[in-house]
């Protein structure tokens, strides 16, 4: 009696996952699926079906930049127990969009949660982004996504253009918030100033002077009341 030799699949004959590419159109759970295969160094969003696979960072339009806002976003957050900050983390805004944003701030219990892998879930209350120019896609498909998914406030930095937008939702869209003597001031999180020409200056102790100016208003003291009331029900 003869015995038929054993036939080994080649490694290669399985399907592998295929990488993701820009302007590539995926559905969420394809998206997650091809970007826990890629390398940890890939970063890539999914804006309304669209895959985005994101360049390397430079120091000057997006390192430098990024970090002063973190830091600004950061003292708010130190000072407003409630209020959280997340740097670059995935946020599921629903079937078609899985963003990083450069920063954002969330409330406890507000419109967001984190899911049980560990992934934000919903809207948080702010967004911040760090946009090349007015022609990055930031301030078109995102911006769309963003207002569409309940995101109240919309912050997007344009380099080349040394502009901030400041964006609120009202009635579904966005409007723009426009600065009081140079600092543009938060609606949804009072006390969040952001003093614009200190800023573009790279001007990071007047940036945080300014913000400690808004923390010591009434407005922040009644936010924080309305906070520990909230976390006492």
């Amino acid at each position: 009696m003869t015995t038929s030799p054993t036939i080994e699949t080649p490694a290669e004959a399985t399907h592998p996952v295929p990488p993701l590419m820009s302007g590539d159109r995926l559905s969420r759970a394809e998206f997650e699926r091809r970007y826990h295969a890629a390398p940890d160094t890939l970063r890539a969003e999914l804006v309304e079906g669209v895959v985005y696979v994101t360049s390397p960072i430079r120091y000057r339009q997006h390192g430098r930049p990024h970090a002063m806002i973190i830091v600004w976003l950061g003292a708010y957050a130190a000072a407003t127990p409630g209020v959280e900050l997340a740097d670059s983390a995935t946020v599921r805004l629903d079937l078609e969009n899985e963003v990083q944003p450069d920063a954002l701030l969330r409330l406890e219990g507000g419109g967001s949660k984190v899911g049980d892998d560990d992934y934000l879930e919903g809207a948080p209350e702010l967004v911040v982004e760090i946009a090349a120019s007015s022609a990055a896609y930031d301030l078109y498909d995102k911006k769309r996504a963003y207002a569409r998914n309940g995101v109240r406030e919309y912050v997007v930095v344009q380099i080349y253009e040394r502009r901030i937008d400041w964006f609120v939702l009202r009635n579904a869209e966005y409007v723009t918030l426009p600065p009081t003597d140079g600092v543009l001031r938060s609606e949804v999180f009072p006390g969040l100033w952001l003093a614009v020409d200190a800023f573009w200056a790279n001007d990071l102790a007047r940036m945080l002077a300014v913000a400690r100016e808004g923390l010591a208003t009434a407005e922040h003291a009644a936010f924080l009341a309305r906070l520990a009331g909230s976390n006492d029900s």
